[in-house]
C-alpha cells in the first residue's frame, strides 16, 4: 500500500516538475557545456523557472527567453509557452508571446551578427522559429481542448445519471399511487365492514360483556382506518409532501399506551416510570413514538406466539435504571431520579411475557417475519439499541433504549 501511494505520488507530483526541468538543464548542458558563463547562467535561470511554470505560466515564459537568446536552449522556452498555451489560452497573450518566441530565435545574439543581406538564411531561420513557436501552442490548446471535453462529458453522465434517478423516482411515486389504492380499496372495505358488524353486535346483543367487547372492535377498527388513510396519503406523497403528511398526521406517544394496553386483551402489567413528556429535550415525541410502537409489536407477538401468557411492561428513564440481566430483576430508580431531579437522557422499554398457555388456542394470525427487524432498525436509526431474546423460563423478552439527543 506504502509503495503504490509513493508510486502514485512520484508519477503524479514529482515527475511533471522535475521531468521538464531536467530536460531543459541538460539541453542547456548540451548546447552550452558545462563551463559556468553567460550562456549557461541564463539557460539555468531558464531551467529552474520551469518549477513554477503552472503557478506564474507567463512569468515563466519571460524568463526562458533569455536562456534562449544567449543560451540557445529549446526545450525550457518550448515547454514554458506550452504551459502558457495550456492554463492561459488568452489570444492577444499567445500571439504576442509567439513574436517573442520568434524574435529569440531570429535574431542572433550579440545582434551585430545579422546580416539583412543573407536573404535563405533568414528565411530558413524565419520559418524554423514560426515553427517552434507554434507546435507547442497548438500541443497547450490541444490538451486544454481534451480536459474540457473530459470536464463536459462528467458533467453530461453526471446529468444523464441524474435523469435516471427522477425517471425511478416518477415509476417510484407511480407505483406509490398504484398501491395506495389497491390498499384502500382491499384493507379499507374489509375494516369498514367489521366496524359496521361490531356496532350492529353492539346495538343488538343485551349481554354487557360482548357489548363491551364489540365497542372495543369498533374502536379498534377507526384507529386503523385513520391510521391507513395516514399511509394511503404517505404513499400518494412525494418528497416534501410525504414529510408534511408525517407531521401532519397525529402520531401516538406514551399518553396513548395504557389505552393500547387496555385494548390488547392480554395480561399485562403496566409499570410506568416516566411521564408523557417528561425528556425535556428535542425529539422527545420521536423517541415516545418509537416507544410506543415497540410496544405495540411485541404485544402483537404475545398475541400471535404466546397466548395467555403474562405480560409485564415496564418503562423507565435510562439514566435512573440500573442495567441488569436479560433474565434478572432490575432495580427501579424513578422515584430516586424524581428526588434528585435528575433530567433523563433518554427512554428504556422493556416487555417481558412468560411461557404461553398451555390451555390456550393459539390465533391464526399473519405474520411476515419482520416486526423485529423493523424495530431494531428503528431503535439504530434513532441513535438507541434493541435486544430480543428468549428468556430461561420459556417466555421472550424485548428490550429497547432511545437516546432523546438522537431524536
Amino acid at each position: 500500500m506504502a509503495h503504490g501511494t509513493w508510486g502514485r505520488w512520484l508519477r503524479h507530483k514529482v515527475a511533471p516538475l522535475a521531468v521538464p526541468v531536467l530536460l531543459a538543464i541538460a539541453d542547456a548542458m548540451l548546447v552550452n557545456g558545462v563551463e559556468l558563463d553567460l550562456e549557461v547562467g541564463v539557460s539555468m535561470v531558464a531551467a529552474a523557472a520551469l518549477l513554477v511554470r503552472r503557478r506564474f505560466p507567463l512569468l515563466v515564459f519571460l524568463f526562458t527567453l533569455p536562456g534562449l537568446y544567449i543560451g540557445y536552449i529549446w526545450f525550457a522556452p518550448m515547454i514554458a509557452l506550452y504551459t502558457l498555451a495550456a492554463r492561459r489560452p488568452g489570444r492577444a497573450r499567445l500571439g504576442a508571446c509567439a513574436l517573442l518566441l520568434i524574435a529569440a530565435h531570429f535574431f542572433p545574439y550579440p545582434i551585430s551578427d545579422f546580416e539583412l543581406t543573407a536573404y535563405r538564411e533568414n528565411t530558413l531561420v524565419l520559418i524554423d522559429a514560426s515553427v517552434t513557436s507554434a507546435a507547442p501552442i497548438a500541443l497547450g490548446l490541444l490538451v486544454r481542448t481534451r480536459r474540457e471535453l473530459a470536464s463536459r462529458v462528467e458533467d453530461l453522465t453526471r446529468s444523464l445519471r441524474r435523469e435516471d434517478r427522477l425517471l425511478a423516482d416518477r415509476v417510484k411515486t407511480t407505483e406509490r399511487a398504484r398501491l395506495a389504492r389497491e390498499m384502500h380499496d382491499v384493507v379499507a372495505h374489509q375494516v369498514s365492514l367489521i366496524s359496521l358488524q361490531a356496532g350492529a353486535v353492539q346495538v343488538s346483543t343485551e349481554d354487557a360483556e360482548a357489548r363491551a367487547g364489540a365497542r372495543t372492535i369498533r374502536e379498534l377498527s377507526v384507529r386503523t382506518l385513520e391510521e391507513l388513510r395516514h399511509m394511503v396519503g404517505v404513499l400518494r406523497a412525494d418528497g416534501g409532501e410525504a414529510a408534511e403528511a408525517r407531521d401532519l398526521a397525529p402520531q401516538p406517544d406514551l399518553e396513548e399506551l395504557p389505552r393500547l394496553i387496555e385494548m390488547s386483551a392480554l395480561d399485562v402489567t403496566y409499570e410506568r416510570g416516566v411521564v408523557a413528556g417528561a425528556g425535556g429535550a428535542n425529539g422527545a415525541k420521536t423517541v415516545e413514538r418509537a416507544a410506543f410502537r415497540t410496544v405495540q409489536e411485541a404485544l402483537t407477538n404475545v398475541r400471535k406466539h404466546a397466548p395467555g401468557a403474562q405480560v409485564r411492561v415496564r418503562v423507565d428513564p435510562v439514566d435512573t435504571v440500573r442495567r441488569a440481566a436479560m433474565d434478572g430483576v432490575e432495580a427501579d430508580g424513578a422515584a430516586a431520579a424524581a428526588e434528585d431531579g435528575r433530567t433523563a437522557q433518554g427512554l428504556r422499554v422493556e416487555i417481558r411475557n412468560g411461557p404461553p398457555d398451555a390451555t390456550a388456542t393459539v390465533p391464526a394470525l399473519p405474520g411476515g417475519g419482520h416486526g423485529l427487524v423493523g424495530l431494531r432498525e428503528r431503535a439504530q436509526s434513532l441513535g438507541g439499541t434493541l435486544e430480543a431474546r428468549r428468556t430461561s423460563d420459556g417466555g421472550f423478552v424485548v428490550r429497547a433504549e432511545f437516546p432523546y439527543a438522537a431524536g
